[in-house]
């Protein structure tokens, strides 16, 4: 591409942070930053080299200078925060998960349609080179028919009520936070699941900080995710198939290793991750591309549609285990 698209950098959170570091060190062209705080936007534009800080998000929003706004807002902002951006002519970049739900996911897709602009989830796992070998061995048949998935999203978290993870009016919890991906992943194999099942544990703060899911899908395949905010697990994922299963090392939807390994446990394939920084400039240089190619359904690794539907299933999930966030 010779056009590359300017980035505007909405709030200045943890998230926001690791993100722009990586657009920084591989080359991105970032504008612009906004935040409530004037004083937060400036240290943040003057640690990343920024040429422009906002005092408010309205600012940056209005700001001439920036094509593709970068939503790291708290999980119920992010409809809000989206469908303002869609309409003062910016593309998005939505961190996940999209929305806090599949109604607040439907109004940014429906603001994206209107204005004539992508809406993507900021689901950066699925843009690493080894998430795109592993889909390349998967459609050459190297794993036969796959199926099952195993994966665990599992960290030890603050415990202080007052923490935005403990939270109900910020959407807190492990599910949103954590189990977004690996629910993301299994959508990414076998798309929606015909049937859910779901069991959680909750914090004394109302949030939940363990959830464990079963999806099942025609021709008897199974996906199995469990994720936790109270205690630190394997953080690794099996994609089984009936000629061979690919096993992702720690963490596996970081850049990390993986092993295609056939039924007799010889290894046929092993990949190794070879990424600068911590690899979020994929899903950066994925959405430019997007763009320039007019591709604003969100293209075949993440459409906008496919997003709207995993904020469906974290619904019903969410159903399952009796778990509502106040406004909802």
């Amino acid at each position: 591409m010779t056009d590359r698209l300017r980035w505007g950098i909405l709030a200045t959170g943890g998230i926001a942070r690791l993100f722009t570091a990586d657009l920084k060190l591989t080359g991105f062209d970032v504008r612009a930053v906004g935040s409530r705080s004037a004083a937060s936007a400036s240290a943040f534009a003057e640690e990343f080299g920024i040429p422009t800080a906002h005092d408010s998000y309205e600012s940056l929003l209005a700001d001439p200078e920036v094509d593709v706004v970068y939503v790291a807002t708290p999980h119920p902002l992010h409809a809000e925060n989206a469908v303002a951006a869609l309409e003062a002519g910016k593309h998005v970049l939505v961190e996940k998960p999209f929305a806090l739900n599949r109604a607040e996911a439907e109004r940014i897709r429906a603001a994206a349609a209107a204005n004539g602009r992508l809406a993507l989830e900021a689901m950066w796992s699925r843009y690493l080179p080894h998430m795109v070998r592993i889909r390349e061995l998967i459609a050459s048949g190297a794993l036969g028919e796959v199926r099952s998935l195993i994966a665990d999203h599992t960290q030890l978290l603050s415990d202080d009520p007052a923490h935005r993870i403990n939270a109900p009016e910020l959407g807190g919890g492990a599910l949103l936070d954590l189990g977004i991906y690996p629910v993301s992943f299994s959508w990414d194999l076998f798309g929606e699941p015909a049937v859910i099942r779901s069991s959680a544990v909750f914090k004394e703060t109302g949030v939940d900080a363990q959830v464990a899911t079963i999806f099942e899908y025609a021709g008897g395949r199974t996906a199995t995710t469990y994720s936790a905010s109270d205690t630190q697990g394997p953080n690794r994922a099996a994609v089984i198939g009936t000629a061979a299963r690919i096993e992702i090392d720690t963490v596996w939807y970081s850049p990390t290793t993986f092993r295609l390994i056939g039924p007799d446990d010889a290894v046929l394939e092993t990949y190794v991750s070879d990424v600068e920084g911590r690899g979020m400039q994929y899903q950066a240089a994925a959405f430019e591309a997007l763009v320039a190619a007019g591709r604003l359904d969100g293209g075949e690794v993440l459409s906008i549609d496919e997003t709207v539907g995993i904020m469906g299933t974290l619904d019903e999930v969410r159903a399952q285990i009796g778990l509502r966030y106040p406004g909802e």
